[in-house]
């Protein structure tokens, strides 16, 4: 059930939200837990199933943690816990394969569905783990704060990934922070929009260009549109992921939640090092926090911290996705970034910030070629389609991949994506204020409403057609 789907925004957003302002404070948390389970069993028992366990370990493990005098052994065996479940389900088949191509026929090869929001709370149960065993916490009592704080609905699926320090002091629904005003109210419903705004009436037209690119073998496509797909699938992975956040961030602030940022424009950076700062703000904290300063972060050597880059460029990666062409596009930006701290980026410091702003948007967006091809191979294809230019096969032109509706909105999008909210900061200061709209927001807002809402009936009304016949 996805936040853009019309069953969670006519029938479960509405429904949670009645019931928990209806009951008492008390009670509240425990609606919340409630209806965050059925959140999770809607996409598969099972997966519910497992979050409840791993819920409960965790929640079990913190209060051990905060009791005992060694912490060391009790937080590797919780880690490992929480990573066998997220490696059973997400990395077993990749592992077998992977053997199985050195040794054909050694291992069963496994693929379990995976889980709704499996790496994401597993990673937040380790962060929340490993903060209680460094001190940073106390370990939460109760179990029911555990569960919002670890399941909550509106983070749960896709992040951003919550730390426990952060969201402590709003796990009370009696609570100041936890207090709704009107302004609040009117603030999540302004994120929600956006969010749809973004995910329906952008993310979801480029990826109709992106689909179309990618269902032909790259070795048959003219280079340019290689180019264009491509450059779909670099704006639509942007609006799709900032706007499911947006949506989050929306979602939280109607139960008096707030999460964290988890974009901040990131195809403005002028490095790569400032991009992993803007993008996925949650995960790249994470892992921080969690792999790099405790393999010695920058502290050390220059040759050690350019292997703890490698390392956990590696693991985000391998976080994205079980296959190689994610373990890839990880080791590439390490290698970018270790080229930067050696001296490429006090280069780089040297030129205009347009020509930095170019550099940093030319290597993510032939990266983002090896992430988003349907396989390693055919993203080394496609970059050698596009540095020989290659002709193609005839017949493929680009009114086969894209109208001029959808290149309307790809224009739309490299602006939207920063430009426009960087040359206009009122703009900027009126999306991210925490206030009820003025009336031509207001309107604004209305008319991004109901333009996503068509995109979302739509697309339902389509699939029901579809199945029907």
């Amino acid at each position: 059930m996805a936040f853009s789907s019309v069953q969670f925004l006519f029938v479960f957003l509405p429904l949670s939200l009645a019931v928990y302002w209806l009951c008492p404070k008390w009670l509240r948390n425990a609606v919340l837990a409630a209806f965050s389970l059925l959140f999770f069993a809607w996409a598969g028992l099972k997966g519910a199933a497992i979050l409840v366990l791993l819920a409960g370990i965790n929640w079990l493990g913190g209060l051990s943690l905060g009791r005992l005098a060694h912490k060391r052994p009790l937080l590797i065996l919780l880690i490992l816990l929480d990573l066998a479940v997220l490696g059973g389900f997400k990395y077993a088949g990749f592992a077998a394969e992977t053997v199985n191509a050195l040794v054909p026929g050694l291992l069963p090869v496994l693929s379990p569905a995976l889980p709704l929001g499996l790496s994401f709370y597993v990673f937040t149960a380790i962060g929340y783990c490993a903060d209680v065993a460094a001190g940073k916490v106390e370990s939460e009592k109760n179990p029911i704060r555990f569960a919002v704080f670890l399941a909550f609905f509106g983070h749960g699926p896709s992040g951003p990934i919550v730390r426990y320090g952060q969201q402590a002091p709003q796990l009370d629904p009696g609570s100041e922070k936890r207090r709704v005003s009107a302004d609040r109210f009117c603030y999540g419903i302004k994120r929600l929009v956006l969010g749809l705004a973004k995910k329906a009436i952008i993310a979801d037209q480029l990826a109709l260009i992106y689909a179309k690119v990618a269902s032909v073998p790259a070795a048959t496509l003219p280079a340019p549109i290689l180019v264009l797909g491509y450059t779909a699938y670099m704006m639509q992975l942007y609006f799709d992921f900032s706007g499911y956040s947006d949506m989050a961030i929306g979602i939280g602030e109607f139960f008096g939640i707030t999460l964290p940022e988890n974009f901040e424009y990131p195809y403005l950076a002028c490095s790569v090092g400032e991009y992993w700062r803007r993008w996925h703000i949650s995960l790249s904290s994470w892992f921080r926090d969690c792999v790099y300063i405790p393999l010695g972060g920058s502290r050390c050597r220059l040759r050690r911290t350019c292997l703890n880059l490698l390392i956990v460029f590696a693991l985000t990666g391998l976080w994205h996705g079980a296959a190689w062409q994610y373990v890839v596009f990880g080791l590439l930006h390490g290698i970018i970034l270790c080229m930067e701290r050696l001296g490429l980026r006090r280069a780089l410091e040297q030129l205009p910030r347009l020509f930095r702003h170019l550099y940093t948007v030319v290597l993510l967006w032939l990266t983002l070629v090896i992430f988003g091809a349907p396989g390693l191979s055919e993203g080394l294809a496609v970059l050698k389609g596009i540095f020989t230019w290659q002709s193609g096969a005839k017949g493929y032109t680009l009114a086969a991949f894209a109208d001029t509706k959808l290149l309307l909105i790809l224009a739309a999008s490299f602006l939207l994506c920063g430009p426009v909210q960087a040359l206009c900061p009122k703009l900027k200061a009126a999306l991210y204020a925490k206030k009820a709209p003025s009336p031509a927001g207001m309107a604004g807002l209305l008319v991004l409403l109901f333009l996503g809402l068509m995109r979302v009936t739509a697309g339902t009304y389509s699939a029901f057609i579809y199945f029907q016949f």
